[in-house]
């Protein structure tokens, strides 16, 4: 059981730290230069709405790194005149101008992309959400919209759904969903021990999270469309989902019960549990890798925690897939790239500092992706272009949000509570 315990510890490491150092940088063009106009009527009576949907516009054209944002609050007619069309004294080259309107129940946002150069409509677009306080994806699905009108590189990453597990007291977690800005937030779950969520399918309708409130723990299934939990498998010792398969039919899961987290393959359909790792110690956290033919995982084989890969049989050989560090425990995968968390020792900024390091698995590649403070548990967006992370200072928690090809780096402060583990 102590050794259970440890290895929750060491899965429970959540982070803090400054904004990031990037070493890669995006190239090309020098972006066009964006401005915002809010056109929304003075009849329009929630104003905090209203100024909200315009910050997060402006944040997720800034964090797109497609655009340089003139972030100055500016009021328009929507159809605009003369100068509202050009803005000439600004110099801008596109102009994103929104209205919002009550329509039966439903908040309707209207966003239309100008040509400021010689004031012609590009694009315009109308979006309905029966649910009004999930504005902020009216927002983002805005930004989207723009962006791809534009040809630009992908930002949809930013429509999707964030689960994550909080801490609310002692042995007392949530399991929350929101948006990547965290300005969204919904309790699914809570009550007693609840903690490492993922997603069970590419469309985010169902998720998977470890429930320790029983003599056994659990997972369980959660059904966001029919609003229904469902037991999947229990085990002694300890149970986390890591990964699901493409086709939703296959998990990783991490189970101890002998006292001893080995790494295991669990069917959906014929309810099989194959057992991928045999060590006589810590294996935990497994990924699919190489398209879903080997796994990769965290294991103290070498005396400290680092990260290995073997193939989805027992016997096969384990492979070393990390060589810098001495204290890597948690790591996402994206076709032949690695993000993993390393341990630097004690600095300046504090003790025991972690940071965000990229690798590839066929070269020498590596990029340190932060610089300072503490760094955990990132996670690759499906196009794997951006890296999302847990960072923790003292009594606080925020999501990191790295730009890979920009050089650039945002964080989300959690107001309430603590972040222990986080899927997208």
């Amino acid at each position: 059981m102590r050794r259970v315990l440890f290895v929750l510890i060491l899965l429970n490491l959540v982070l803090f730290g400054y904004d990031a150092t990037i070493d890669i940088v995006k190239k090309g063009d020098k972006p066009p230069k964006i401005l915002v106009q809010d056109a929304t009527s003075e009849q329009f009576e929630n104003k905090y709405i209203e100024k909200k949907i315009f910050k997060l516009l402006v944040a997720d054209l800034k964090i797109s790194a497609n655009f340089i944002v003139d972030d100055r609050y500016i009021k328009s007619s929507y159809e605009g005149d003369f100068k509202e069309n050009f803005q000439s004294d600004l110099m801008p080259n596109l102009i994103a101008r929104y209205k919002l309107e009550n329509q039966d129940d439903h908040l309707v946002g209207y966003i239309k992309l100008i040509n400021a150069k010689n004031a012609t409509t590009m694009y315009e677009g109308v979006y309905k959400f029966s649910n009004k306080t999930r504005y902020p994806f009216l927002a983002h699905k805005m930004a989207i919209d723009i962006n791809n009108k534009l040809g630009l590189p992908s930002i949809d990453w930013m429509k999707r759904v964030v689960v994550f597990a909080k801490y609310t007291g002692r042995r007392e977690s949530d399991i929350v969903i929101s948006d990547y800005t965290l300005t969204y937030q919904k309790t699914i779950v809570t009550g007693g021990l609840n903690i490492f969520p993922k997603w069970a399918n590419k469309e985010q309708s169902a998720f998977y999270y470890s429930s320790y409130n029983n003599t056994i723990p659990t997972l369980y299934r959660v059904d966001l469309i029919k609003g229904k939990r469902v037991k999947i498998v229990s085990s002694k010792g300890m149970l986390v989902c890591s990964d699901v398969s493409k086709d939703g039919t296959k998990l990783i899961l991490t189970m101890a019960p002998n006292d001893q987290p080995d790494i295991y393959l669990y069917n959906l359909s014929s309810k099989e549990k194959k057992r991928l790792t045999k060590f006589r110690g810590i294996d935990v956290s497994g990924n699919f890798i190489d398209n879903e033919t080997r796994v990769a995982f965290v294991s103290d084989r070498l005396g400290y925690p680092n990260i290995f890969a073997k193939n989805l049989d027992i016997n096969a050989p384990v492979e070393q897939l990390v060589y810098q560090g001495r204290n890597n425990n948690s790591f996402s995968a994206y076709d032949n790239y690695i993000v993993f968390s390393r341990r630097e020792g004690d600095s300046e900024f504090g003790k025991n500092s972690f940071n965000l390091y990229l690798i590839s698995t066929k070269t020498e590649y590596i990029r340190q992706l932060t610089a300072t403070g503490k760094n955990y548990f990132p996670r690759f967006a499906n196009n794997g272009e951006t890296i999302m992370f847990i960072k923790n200072y003292q009594r606080q928690s925020a999501i990191g949000i790295v730009r890979l090809y920009s050089n650039k780096s945002f964080l989300f402060p959690l107001k309430v509570g603590k972040i222990q583990s986080l899927d997208w």
